[in-house]
């Protein structure tokens, strides 16, 4: 019979993470039925789409507020998909606020459920855990300091190292990337990550245009501006947003940017720790919806926000978040990259440090063979 697993990644990582475990599942249990939420990486993977994860790119309060109606659709459509096809397993990754609820309607159904790269439990306290450790049969955690968090609560876990580790292996060589950027090698460039939703980008953009005009200025040398886009937007959106004389946008290539950008300023996030991979000085900023950011406030005990800082345990890279996220903050943290070579040194070892705390490739095949034990014995 058929073997047959839903798979919800509601977000672009989860996409770029969850693709590595669609192949490798289909690698080791021929005809293999994958369907479920992703983007063209899982879809190109060979995971049958019931939604695009682009649907799904809201977050924060107020804004899961507003789409609430279409946010219950998706929520029948897939357990009407699970009632009718009785899945083997499902396999929830990251996406949390939407997952731990699907996951108390699939255990309705007695389908073990699977949890790939942990919600943030650790940001938002520990009072999910109970009810985790009734909805989820194992978690594959992607923290080492996530592993102990889930045994201490007596849930199966297996750290599996971070999927970006295999991800971020081939990146075009600097010489190649400079030369068909039109850049040039010898002059300092910026690396601008205003974020991969659409939400983000729009509270960031001008802030960081702003930020490239007031570096201008104060450098006191020449400068080179590049600004990554997420592969799902259009640049047509963003170009009109900012000095377009002054800043190139390279889209499907921002790996290439964090690695070889003398300082990054990049938007809170998964791209913070792949910033990190690449020991790349960054400025890590983030915006939200006033509304969003006071609950927050109240709702999240953590010191930091970026991931760089909390894999480090410790504020190794400046963080300015709301009203603090202004050009000249930002200019002023990302000039002080530039003039003190001590303090960019300091950083770029700190960085490495965090990039050991990863793992060895292959997070997506251990996780695919763990489960396909399970399937089969």
């Amino acid at each position: 019979m058929t073997k047959k697993i839903l798979i919800v990644a509601g977000e672009t990582s989860g996409d770029t993470h969850g693709a590595a475990l669609v192949k490798s599942l289909r690698a080791q249990v021929p005809g293999i039925h994958l369907a479920g939420i992703g983007g063209r990486n899982m879809e190109a993977a060979g995971m049958e789409l019931l939604y695009h994860i682009r649907e799904m790119s809201m977050m924060g309060f107020a804004e899961v507020l507003r789409h609430l109606p279409f946010i219950r659709k998706v929520m029948n459509d897939l357990e009407t998909w699970v009632e009718t096809h009785r899945p083997d397993a499902v396999i929830l990754i990251d996406y949390p606020g939407f997952n731990l609820r699907f996951a108390r309607k699939v255990r309705e159904y007695d389908i073990p459920v699977y949890y790939y790269i942990s919600p943030q439990v650790w940001a938002w306290g520990k009072k999910r855990l109970p009810k985790m450790k009734r909805l989820i049969h194992k978690m594959f955690v992607i923290f080492p300091f996530e592993e102990e968090i889930y045994a201490d609560h007596q849930i199966p876990v297996e750290f599996v190292g971070h999927p970006l580790v295999e991800e971020i292996r081939s990146v075009q060589d600097r010489e190649t990337f400079f030369r068909e950027s039109g850049f040039d090698p010898g002059i300092p460039a910026i690396g601008l990550l205003p974020g991969s939703r659409r939400q983000e980008i729009d509270r960031h953009l001008a802030v960081v245009g702003e930020t490239v005009a007031r570096l201008q200025q104060q450098a006191g040398v020449p400068l080179q501006f590049w600004l990554a886009i997420a592969p799902d937007l259009d640049p047509g959106e963003i170009s009109g947003t900012i000095p377009a004389d002054q800043v190139q946008l390279i889209q499907n290539k921002t790996y290439e940017v964090m690695k070889y950008s003398t300082a990054v300023v990049v938007s809170s996030g998964s791209a913070t720790l792949e910033t990190a991979y690449f020991a790349t000085p960054m400025v890590i900023i983030y915006k939200m919806n006033p509304v969003t950011w006071w609950l927050g406030k109240l709702l999240v005990d953590m010191e930091y926000i970026g991931l760089a800082n909390i894999v480090a345990g410790r504020m190794v890279v400046p963080e300015l978040l709301q009203d603090q996220a202004n050009p000249e903050n930002i200019a002023r943290e990302v000039r002080r990259y530039l003039e003190d070579a001590e303090y960019d040194r300091s950083v770029r070892t700190a960085l490495e440090g965090v990039r050991e705390q990863l793992g060895e490739p292959g997070a997506g095949r251990r996780v695919a063979e763990a489960i396909s034990r399970e399937l089969y014995r």
